[in-house]
């Protein structure tokens, strides 16, 4: 139950691929972690080991649990673990930059960590809670910014909060210079386990994740807002207990689209610029239409195609400007039919993208349908719904083929030391091989 990295060590330094999105370890034995493990590997594995812990999350209940902070080192760097001495030595420039944000106390309850992430319209650090050291997540954004969001944001959380896999807010406050909101702790997003599963879904875990997707959506819409902004790095997985569950995130695009006494929907409209992220915009809001519900979903089913074909038709694309690009894009999306996006894919794919493409503005998806249509292909396709996802099985693979390939270079290394050896001692270490394999003993 100590800490095999000595009681003066705070954090390591991790290559990642990404900006680190928050990964916790309480509970996790330090020892797994190593160097070049980053904060995706560690997530699957501290999930993979939760049920052979404590059911308590707090590090009095498990005394070698330690949060160790992520800094963004490039992949490839090869970092040993830093005594924070050393650290602040290594990374002075980049921590003098930022440290009147790091000394920050929020709500007089929060302290400040490493920045992890970054949302629409503000930076993510790691939080703790100074009293019961909970770890959170807080957002900030710059008391003077132009158009401030953050607190429209919150206001969103709000309205939203209670819904399965909506993360809660804790606090929200003006701390200096800053706006901040502190709200929980998650784990990697779905395009952070999408590159560390090599950028392919396998389509059972597609099916997993579009289930809990759909009804995330569905959810928000009940309560009278739309996202729009739906992208795999708005989708994050949750953490320990909750670690199969999605949840959704970042709402300062959300939008109100109908009021809610008189269930009335906002007006039509036309030569709206585009809100949200091109690459998975629907077809209409790249025409300047008004966003309805019917787009949050065409966009949904963009991020599962792009699961499953690892990237979508439009992207790569090259222009001059961003207006250019922007329009390039739609072009190419106008003139991809929904066969042809699908291609490879199961038909259901086909079926639901005609489906949510041909809904009026004002029309009521049929989220129960949409779902049953998944739910009988992963029946047909005879899948196990047991909610373990490609990066369930991804580490204890690569730990397996690393396994046998320290196993191989075990095997070379004694044959190469065997061949220095005398003629006779050789033949005699062949000997003991043969029986040992026979015996089925070893040493």
């Amino acid at each position: 139950s100590t800490n095999p990295f000595g009681p003066e060590l705070e954090s390591l330094d991790i290559p990642q691929p990404n900006p680190a999105l928050s990964v916790y370890y309480a509970g996790l034995d330090p020892r797994f972690v190593r160097p070049r493990t980053n904060h995706v590997a560690c997530q699957v594995h501290a999930q993979a080991t939760w049920p052979r812990r404590r059911a308590s999350d707090s590090s009095a209940a498990l005394p070698h649990a330690r949060f160790l902070s992520l800094s963004t080192v490039a992949i490839g760097q090869h970092r040993h673990p830093l005594h924070p001495s050393t650290a602040m030595a290594d990374g002075t420039q980049q921590q003098q930059s930022s440290s009147s944000r790091l000394d920050l106390r929020v709500g007089n309850k929060y302290r400040m960590g490493k920045k992890i992430g970054a949302g629409s319209f503000g930076d993510i650090y790691m939080g703790a809670n100074v009293i019961s050291g909970e770890e959170v997540a807080i957002k900030l954004e710059p008391a003077a910014a132009k158009h401030p969001q953050l607190q429209y944001e919150v206001k969103v959380y709000k309205a939203l909060a209670g819904g399965a896999g909506i993360p809660f807010v804790r606090y929200y406050g003006t701390e200096g210079d800053y706006n901040a909101m502190v709200m929980d702790l998650l784990g990697p997003s779905l395009e952070d386990l999408f590159n560390f599963c090599g950028r392919k879904f396998t389509l059972k875990t597609v099916l997993l994740l579009a289930d809990q997707m759909i009804s995330r959506v569905e959810y928000v819409h009940s309560r009278n807002f739309l996202h729009r902004d739906i992208k795999p790095d708005n989708f994050v997985m949750g953490l320990g207990r909750r670690g199969n569950q999605v949840h959704l995130i970042d709402f300062g695009l959300a939008k109100k689209f109908r009021d809610p006494r008189s269930h009335l929907h906002i007006p039509y409209r036309e030569n709206k610029s585009l809100t949200g992220t091109a690459r998975y915009a629907s077809i209409n809001t790249h025409l300047g239409v008004e966003q309805a519900r019917r787009d949050d979903l065409e966009g949904l089913l963009y991020v599962l195609i792009y699961f499953l074909h690892g990237e979508l038709p439009w992207q790569g694309i090259k222009a001059a400007t961003k207006k250019n690009k922007y329009e390039k894009i739609m072009e190419k999306k106008m003139t991809t039919t929904a066969e042809l996006l699908c291609k490879r894919l199961p038909k259901e794919f086909v079926v639901l993208m005609s489906y949510v493409r041909a809904l009026r503005f004002d029309e009521t998806p049929d989220y129960a349908y949409m779902k049953k249509v998944f739910r009988d292909l992963f029946v047909r396709e005879e899948m196990k719904w047991d909610y373990v996802f490609d990066w369930s099985v991804q580490r204890p693979e690569k730990e397996a083929k690393d396994k046998d390939k320290r196993t191989a270079d075990d095997r070379a290394r004694r044959h190469l030391n065997d061949s220095l050896l005398p003629a006779d001692t050789q033949r005699r270490h062949r000997a003991t091989t043969r029986n040992t394999q026979r015996t089925g003993e070893g040493w």
